[in-house]
């Protein structure tokens, strides 16, 4: 651990959940003669506030996840599962259907030698998970409420680190900085690092909904006219089957659906949906959120990687955003335990090398390439009305239910692997 009290091994910019996942991923790793890594953390918002929350129960509107099963498994290995299986409902099957239209597909957790294709929780549990897990960690230091102003990277004179200028006046000083930052990352606009963008002039509806037949633990996949429907199972509240409802559909059409009653809502819910889980009973608070894809043009700078939607904000329709995150992180984490293993590391301090930076930009870069071709192709495909693209999805989603190849790398993908 580094002596002067500015000076870290690595900072992270952002406290949220990937710069929580990020912290608790390094915070066991060792350098040299088994010191632990030293980390500093900064965070916009009081976490502080944040932490004295970690009793209060899941709320009916929380805005929720779905982790794929490889991303459960690593939230275990850090010791932050046990805090949320009490809340995290299983994802059983997966229901996908075109409305109007003979393709189906069913996807099985059984089939695939698995409890559970994935789970859904909400988000807000997830933090406080992660929180409780890094209260525990001695060589973690806040920052908070803090933002990163300014960076000075320095490459000469046997100096490799990287300087943080931070709204509060403080300067920081580490060898490798993560900018877990989010979508507007400052750390990779202070990098300069372009991103390409696309507006898919789309909104996502987001709320919570309780509906009259139990979800079975079974997520539904539902494309219709008005953009695709994803039902994500919950846990009961109050005794009453709730689903995360998210409805991608066009900006114009947000505007006379979100003016609606709740009871003209779920109206045009069971219209658009089907009867699938019966009448919807309730209808939490409502939210919109503008549909884009961003991707930053380089996963890497001097002494600092981008990680989650710093690199990648991504199209929802296959719930891949934060597991694609997630997989940031794990492979940062595990860059940085093989580096810290090797005898110069141990000798010089060398943290955060171009070749480990250069591994994590080229391993990352299929992955999110893959996942962001999915989520691209699943749009342009059942956002689209034209009759040859509805005949050929139809047809695309009745091979896939058929032909065991075709649905079992889908599935792979869908977990996490």
């Amino acid at each position: 651990m580094k002596n002067n009290k500015n000076s870290f091994d690595i900072i992270i910019s952002g406290g949220g959940l990937s710069g929580c996942l990020m912290a608790l991923s390094l915070a066991d790793l060792a350098k040299g003669e088994g010191d632990l890594l030293s980390i500093a953390i900064v965070e916009a918002n009081d976490i502080n506030s944040k932490g004295q929350k970690t009793s209060t129960p899941p709320l009916f509107d929380d805005r929720v996840l779905a982790l794929s099963h490889g991303s459960a498994a690593y939230l275990k290995k850090l010791n932050v599962w046990q805090h949320l299986t009490t809340n995290a409902c299983a994802i059983e099957k997966i229901d996908i259907s075109d409305k109007g239209h003979y393709g189906k597909a069913r996807l099985e957790a059984l089939d695939h030698n698995v409890v559970a294709l994935g789970y859904v929780i909400e988000m807000a549990l997830i933090g406080k998970a992660l929180l409780k897990e890094l209260a525990n960690k001695t060589n973690i230091q806040w920052y908070c409420p803090d933002s990163i102003s300014d960076i000075e990277w320095q490459s000469e004179n046997n100096v490799n680190q990287v300087t943080v200028e931070l709204n509060s006046g403080q300067s920081l000083h580490a060898s490798l900085l993560l900018a877990c930052d989010g979508a507007n990352s400052p750390c990779r606009k202070l990098a300069g690092i372009e991103v390409n963008h696309n507006d898919y002039e789309q909104i996502a509806l987001i709320a919570n909904v309780a509906t009259e037949q139990p979800h079975k633990n079974k997520a539904y996949e539902r494309f219709t006219a008005f953009g695709p429907i994803a039902m994500l199972p919950l846990s009961n509240f109050n005794g009453e089957s709730r689903c995360s409802l998210v409805w991608t559909m066009s900006s114009e059409k947000k505007e006379a659906i979100f003016a609606l009653s709740d009871d003209d809502f779920k109206t045009q819910l069971e219209l658009a949906f089907g009867s699938w889980l019966g009448a919807i009973t309730e209808v939490g608070k409502r939210d919109v959120y503008p549909l884009v894809l961003l991707q930053a043009q380089q996963q890497t700078y001097h002494r600092m990687a981008l990680i989650g939607n710093a690199s990648h904000t991504i199209h929802p329709i296959a719930g891949q955003g934060f597991n694609l995150g997630l997989r940031d992180v794990q492979l940062m984490a595990n860059l940085l335990e093989k580096e810290l293993q090797t005898t110069a590391l141990a000798t010089n301090n060398e943290i955060g090398s171009f070749a480990l930076l250069n591994d994590y930009a080229r391993q990352r870069q299929q992955d999110q390439n893959q996942v962001i071709e999915l989520t691209d192709s699943l749009v342009t495909l059942f956002a689209n009305d034209l009759p040859p693209l509805v005949a050929g999805r139809n047809i695309g989603l009745k091979v896939m239910n058929y032909v065991s190849p075709i649905k079992n790398r889908l599935v792979n993908k869908l977990m996490g692997y």
